[in-house]
């Protein structure tokens, strides 16, 4: 690209190709049905861990219990690996085997 001063003088400037980004990949949280977890109990995971409102919560349960997993959510690896150690903290600290996982979409 060139360009003129005030001076009348030509000044080159060379213009950087800007280098593409890619967007991280996303990962899918996923909890797992198992015979011991209350559905109470996934509601509220997925309510106060995903922030998902009361109906969708429920729908996502419904899903893990008859489908034997729902996605709770999509996120960056990093963010999803923290959810999945946050479910797995809370259901410990609770007494149920919930399983929950990432999966890469």
């Amino acid at each position: 690209m060139s360009t003129t001063t005030h001076s009348g003088t030509r000044e080159e400037t060379l213009v950087k190709d800007r280098e593409r980004l890619t967007e991280p990949p996303l990962y899918k949280v996923l909890l797992h049905n198992d015979d011991y977890t209350t559905m109470d109990f996934v509601v509220m995971i997925l309510v106060t861990i995903f922030g998902k409102d009361t109906e969708e919560a429920t729908a996502i349960m419904l899903n893990v219990h008859h489908q034997g997993h729902g996605v709770a959510g999509v996120y960056s690896r990093e963010i999803g690996e923290t959810k999945v150690a946050e479910v797995h903290q809370l259901a410990r600290k609770n007494q149920y085997p919930l399983k929950c996982s990432l999966e890469r979409t």
